[in-house]
């Protein structure tokens, strides 16, 4: 008995070094996918230059939204003006045309009719400075303050600077008699902040009227991130190859009005009602996991990590339920996994006596690629369980996920090694963007579409985006107006 024990024993050992060492030896296997390129000698920068237009550019309140739409016009064409004024260089080369209300393309032409266009994006408008935090703000929000080395205001990171630094790369190229090979177009949207449906939208209409496919698209999204995925000290530029959908929707729950001294079974009221289905809603998320995008990030990131965690990357075909438990409990690697639930709003009652007739709540989705709107809303149906509450989209359009566009094409590529020239102490990763932007308009006439602005985030500057404090630092702004000059002088070029 003994010795067949021990016979056992000694297999089972035997067949847990094996795992062991087979773990070990894939983790192995898994090298670097890091392109190796030169870095590039910095370009000379006139960063106060830059700093001052971007200055300039933020003291102009094009907030999205507004009611006063002459005020709101007055404020665009300052920041048009301003544009003028600062790149004539850019002004007499290029093709300037006016699209919806106040959005702006521009059209460099190329000297090869046959070469497939390309097309950079940044937006003008800013959202609104939420009621009553303006005292909060170090320098007013659109005071566009030069100070302590940084541009404070309001769209500095979201999104003037990608546009100021855009206009600063083409009147450096112009200047030194660069002349692209194919067509680059430059489009300026004035209402991407609520969805893009004047500008955005109808530059695409324009392109479709006219023909026009484009290579690739360039718009805001992800970053260089530094400090934001645990256990990496390294930067990490994530290129953005689709963007989530969103959804809102209002649940409305009805009962008996009543004296509050005579209240129904527990569960019947609306509000007891509306809070049952609510916490099966929140605690039953759509389901998600390593895929898609998120799965082509940390294949990517994988091979750069810490070796524990390493070797849990590289052996998901045995690991994955741990490694998506401990992804989940971030917020950000649980958002690149799966469709997202946030209670946003609830309303019921107006009296501590009486009870409400009526209660309501909006829950937000931000849709993964692969879900869709019909199924978000199947998912909360089968969830909540109560036919009795009524479910409604609400609070603005319904946007599906964008399409997914290739980490292995020639225009990743380029990127993948402008950004390597520019920012050389980052790795470069594919991901997927969270959050709406103009570029999901253009899936229709482009072949890839990505996302990504030349910028350095870390944790503690995520909250300034729609935020408070929102500011940018000289130093970068000269680094992006880099990035963008040397993407152009590769990407706009001939092939050698």
């Amino acid at each position: 008995m003994l010795k067949r024990a021990l016979i056992t024993l000694g297999a089972l050992t035997a067949l847990l070094l094996l795992l062991a060492a087979a773990l070990v030896v894939n983790t192995l296997r898994q090298g670097s996918r890091q392109v190796v390129v030169p870095a590039l000698a910095p370009m000379a920068v006139d960063k106060a230059a830059v700093a001052d237009s971007l200055a300039i550019a933020l003291r102009a309140k094009t907030v999205s939204g507004l009611a006063d739409p002459t005020g709101v016009a007055a404020e665009f064409e300052a920041l048009h003006a301003h544009l003028k004024a600062r790149y004539p260089l850019v002004h007499a080369a290029l093709e300037r045309e006016g699209v919806g209300a106040h959005s702006l393309l521009y059209t460099w032409r190329g000297s090869d009719a046959k070469a497939l266009p390309m097309a950079l994006l940044a937006h003008q408008d800013v959202v609104p400075i939420a009621p009553g935090t303006e005292a909060l703000w170090k320098q007013p929000p659109f005071s566009g303050l030069v100070a302590d080395g940084f541009v404070w205001g309001r769209g500095a990171l979201d999104n003037k600077s990608n546009l100021v630094a855009q206009f600063e790369a083409v009147e450096a190229l112009l200047k030194a008699g660069f002349k692209p090979h194919r067509t680059v177009f430059f489009f300026f949207g004035h209402d991407e902040e609520v969805g893009g449906q004047r500008g955005a939208v109808e530059v695409v209409k324009l392109f479709n009227q006219r023909g026009v496919k484009l290579a690739f698209v360039l718009d805001e999204g992800m970053a260089v991130t530094e400090g934001i995925l645990p256990g990496v000290a390294q930067p990490i530029a994530l290129i953005g190859l689709g963007e989530k959908g969103a959804i809102t929707l209002k649940l409305t729950a009805q009962a008996s009005p009543g004296h509050s001294s005579m209240p129904p079974a527990p569960g019947e009221s609306a509000i007891g009602r509306l809070s049952a289905a609510l916490a099966r809603i929140d605690g039953n998320p759509l389901p998600g996991g390593i895929q898609g995008a998120a799965a082509e990030m940390f294949a990517v990131v994988g091979p750069e990590l810490p070796f524990g965690q390493r070797l849990a990357m590289s052996n998901l075909w045995l690991l994955r339920p741990v490694v998506e438990g401990m992804l989940a409990k971030g917020a950000a690697t649980n958002a690149l996994m799966r469709t997202t639930t946030a209670l946003t709003i609830v309303n019921a009652g107006n009296k501590e006596n009486v009870l409400p007739g009526q209660a309501e709540a909006v829950v937000n989705f931000r849709i993964l690629p692969g879900d869709t709107s019909q199924s978000v809303v199947a998912h909360v149906k089968r969830v909540m369980a109560d036919e009795r509450i009524a479910l409604a989209p609400c609070c603005s359009a319904v946007s599906e996920p964008s399409r997914i566009s290739s980490a292995q094409a020639e225009p990743y590529r380029q990127l993948e090694r402008t950004i390597r020239e520019v920012f050389p102490d980052s790795m470069v990763a594919p991901s997927l963007t969270l959050q709406g932007t103009d570029s999901r308009h253009f899936d229709a006439v482009a072949e890839q579409v990505y996302r990504f602005m030349p910028i350095r985030f870390k944790p503690e500057d995520l909250r300034r985006l729609h935020g408070t404090d929102e500011r940018i630092a000289v130093d970068q702004l000269a680094d992006m107006v880099r990035f963008y000059h040397r993407l152009l002088q590769t990407t706009a070029a001939a092939a050698p």
